[in-house]
């Protein structure tokens, strides 16, 4: 630690630019062609979302020099709700542009190490600095020399990578899990498909999904405001289920039916707006309206869950024929939604071959929250020096 200094963002960076709207030059977006990165792509994980990708033509690529980006750069999201937000450009996503919400920052590899850099502005005292930097306004945003105002650490190099490379083993761990579990879930999905629809027997019974589980929908919950700091729970919303729990989520008091208390593995289906299905993966929350925690008595996880995202594709199509400005299911459309009910024999035997790979699912999902803890708890220790690396 004796070895560090102090010193600013800016003294770091070897260019600090931004994108370019394809538009402003003439150019057009497409529907494959070039990654263009806006920056609801960029997460507080640090890590690109590709899925999120938009794309412009080779003409238009060439034409946006100044957005180009290379290997390492650092995005930084200047403006809006994203705020502060940074990840790494990784060779894999190469050629791509961005925008001008986003800072190209390229720093001098000589003196700062990417993933270091990275880290450092991805701890959430860092990131509230920034929006107070920018005045808290409707519109927040900073500007370039304001990035490089940003006071940071400068351990040696070879800390930097020892400290990034600590840091960077956690993220791996997950990345990993993430990808067993797309793999649990596929395997499970496959399964399914094979049993219900390729398989299925012209015997079997067929019952309306409402009558297979429970569709408890969730609270107003502006009406259940915490007590006090302590018996509080965040809650879950529908952005929540998508992104997860952060910041800026709202909080209710935990004094409410336990049924309406939601944990890592239970079924949620959003059935307003963003209408999706998904086992939580969280910490424990209350379950806002327009939310259904779905359970059952009668049949296992596995099967209401599976059955549910059966239908989703067909819940979607019936939200969207609604002439309203947020579609929505209703209860008579699980009414509808038919599921084919097989012997309790016939029952007992898939459970025994699809429910451990459900079961891994939501181990997974916990080890996950667990990893993230540790290293959310020790990027500040690393990065102050109370905590240190052997190199």
């Amino acid at each position: 630690m004796s070895k560090w200094k102090e010193c600013k963002l800016g003294e770091l960076i070897e260019l600090v630019t931004k994108g370019t709207t394809p538009t402003t030059l003439g150019g057009k977006f497409t529907n494959k062609g070039i990654n263009f990165i806006k920056s609801e792509s960029v997460g507080y994980n640090g890590r690109i979302d590709k899925s999120k990708f938009v794309f412009i033509d080779e003409e238009t690529h060439q034409k946006l020099r100044r957005s180009q980006l290379k290997k390492d750069d650092i995005l930084f999201s200047m403006a809006g709700v994203f705020l502060g937000k940074n990840a790494i450009v990784t060779e894999d996503i190469l050629p791509a542009n961005t925008n001008q919400a986003l800072a190209i920052i390229r720093l001098n590899q000589d003196k700062a190490f990417p993933k270091f850099v990275s880290y450092y502005l991805r701890q959430e005292s860092v990131i509230e600095f920034i929006n107070n930097m920018s005045g808290q306004s409707a519109q927040p945003n900073i500007n370039f020399e304001e990035i490089k105002s940003i006071e940071i650490p400068c351990p040696p190099l070879s800390e930097q990578k020892a400290i990034a490379a600590v840091l960077g083993s956690l993220d791996n761990k997950v990345d990993l899990l993430h990808r067993q579990n797309t793999t649990l879930e596929a395997l499970a999905e496959t399964l399914f498909r094979q049993w219900f629809i390729v398989d299925a027997k012209a015997e079997w019974e067929q019952r309306p999904l409402s009558l297979i589980a429970n569709f408890l929908n969730g609270l107003a919950c502006q009406k259940y405001p915490p007590e006090n700091e302590i018996d509080k729970l965040p809650v879950l919303k529908i952005k929540e289920l998508s992104s997860g729990i952060s910041e800026s989520s709202d909080w209710a008091t935990k004094n409410v039916k336990p049924e309406y208390i939601v944990q890592n593995g239970d079924v949620i289906f959003a059935w307003s707006a963003s209408l999706m299905v998904k086992m939580w993966n969280g910490e424990d929350c209350v379950l806002n309206q327009h939310l259904f925690k779905v359970t059952s008595g009668e049949f296992p996880k596995w099967y209401y869950y599976m059955w549910s995202k059966h239908h989703l594709d067909e819940f979607i199509a019936i939200a969207a024929s609604h002439a309203t400005t947020m579609g929505h299911i209703k209860r008579k459309d699980l009414d509808e939604a038919m599921v084919l009910v097989p012997s309790d024999k016939e029952l007992e035997e898939m459970t025994a071959i699809i429910e451990p790979l459900i079961n891994k699912f939501i181990s997974n999902n916990k080890q996950i929250n667990s990893i993230i803890k540790l290293r959310d708890t020790t990027l500040p220790k690393l990065m102050s020096g109370q905590a240190t690396v052997t190199i």
